[in-house]
Order: structure tokens, then sequence, then C-alpha cells
């Protein structure tokens, strides 16, 4: 299983440099960043974290599909994709739908939206060219003129049985969030299938003695967790001191 760390937007962009040097220092697998309105943009700053860094992989979870076309949201993707190369992960999801009626993006039917945006991300990353007259995304004879030569992990955040079983049948996965309960694990992992990736966000208390964090890891994995990343309570919120001290209890 992979570990890896939350830089927060709640935190100004100019910490992020910060951040992303000390998850590269404290050695952990991965840097994970989200897109909350109206903070930072996930794109951008996944593109300077991995400027800033060498080794570690950068993920974006989540971009809610109602803000980009997908043709846009592929182009940037496999940017990044070519500039890192396998270095970048990336979720979609449905947004908070406050917001998306906030920014007038919210529509009749989100699970349709993320399954038709999902379908044409994921095939305009693989090189093909899509010709599609859907419900809310049409695309006519589209291909990247510079599509990855291996598309980045693409998954689909979720919290309702519904999304998370979409996840396992059109991503690669499933990013499930603030999950600290191995049933909640399994249930997801029973859903998607054992050939997904299930990624989860964990809220962490840094007082944890590092016994007890590891065995909490070792039980997420044993119910089908991938991927653990760790975020600060509200109390204890993600900063560069935390990412130090995460990455000692779970290395």
């Amino acid at each position: 299983m992979t570990t890896g760390v939350v830089f927060r937007p709640q935190y100004p962009p100019e910490e992020l440099r910060s951040a992303v040097e000390a998850a590269e220092a404290a050695g952990v697998d991965e840097l994970w960043l989200w897109e909350d309105c109206f903070l930072e943009g996930g794109l951008t700053t996944a593109a300077a974290a991995l400027a800033w860094s060498s080794r570690i992989t950068v993920g974006i979870g989540l971009l809610p599909v109602p803000f980009r076309n997908p043709a846009l949201a592929a182009m940037e993707l496999a940017t990044l994709a070519r500039m890192f190369p396998g270095r970048l992960a990336v979720a979609l999801g449905h947004g908070v739908q406050d917001w998306m009626r906030q920014v007038g993006a919210a529509v009749d039917s989100p699970m349709t939206l993320l399954r038709e945006h999902t379908t044409a991300v994921r095939a305009l990353l693989a090189g093909d060219e899509v010709s599609v007259s859907g419900r809310y995304v049409s695309l006519d004879s589209v291909r990247l003129d510079w599509p990855p030569a291996r598309a980045p992990r693409l998954l689909i955040g979720a919290r309702g049985p519904k999304t998370v079983a979409l996840a396992g049948e059109i991503a690669d996965g499933v990013l499930l969030d603030s999950v600290t309960d191995p049933d909640v694990v399994r249930r997801a992992r029973e859903l998607v299938g054992p050939a997904s990736h299930v990624a989860l966000y964990t809220p962490i208390e840094p007082t944890l003695a590092a016994s007890a964090v590891q065995g909490w890891v070792a039980e997420l994995e044993h119910a089908g967790a991938d991927a653990l990343i760790l975020q600060g309570t509200t109390e204890h919120p993600d900063h560069t001191p935390l990412i130090a001290h995460l990455a000692g209890d779970v290395g």
C-alpha cells in the first residue's frame, strides 16, 4: 500500500512549495491536492508541485467535472502527464452541488454528467478520436495532438454506493473521502472489484502513538485499501511539520 499526505487549499498557495519539499524529503509516496471553491486551482497547484519535486507522485482529488469541458480537462492532464511522466494521478467527481449552483454549473443529473465526462476524458488520454453526443458532453471528432505515452491513473471521487460502483465500471478506481472505518473500505472494494485502485483520504490525529497508527494502517490495508492519504484533523491541519510527522508514523 502506498501512503500519501494532503496539502489543503485552505492554506495560501505561497505555502505549497514548503509542503512539497517536506513531503519529498520525508519519503512519502504521494502528495495530494484538492480543488475547493473558491480557493486554489487543482491543475495549477499540481503543475507547481510537480516542478518543485523530482520523485513524489502528485494527485489531484478531486476536479469537479461541471467546471471544465472534458476536452480541456484532457488537454491539461495530458500536458502534465507528458512533462512529468509517471508522477500524476487525478480524481474526477461531482463537486459540491451548492458550489456548482453558485457558479451556474449545476446539472439535473450529476451522475450522467460524471459518466459522460469521465468516459470522454479517459478515451482522449488514451489517444482515441472521440465523437459523442450525450446529454451533457458533445464532442465532434476530437483527438489530442499530444496524448501521454502513459495515461495518469484516473479515479472517481465517491461517497455513495452508486458513484463508487461507477468508479469501478469506467475509471481506474475510486477515491474515498474521510474514511477511518475498515468496513467502508471493504464495501467499496466489493463494489469496484479486485482490479480497481482504492485510495482514501483519512483524517488522523498526530498525537496518536506510532504503534497505534501503524496498526490502524494495517487494518485499512487488509480491508482492501491500495493507497492511504493522510490529512490532519480540524484541530491539527496539514502543514509541513505534520507532513514530516505523519510520514514518520506510517513509514
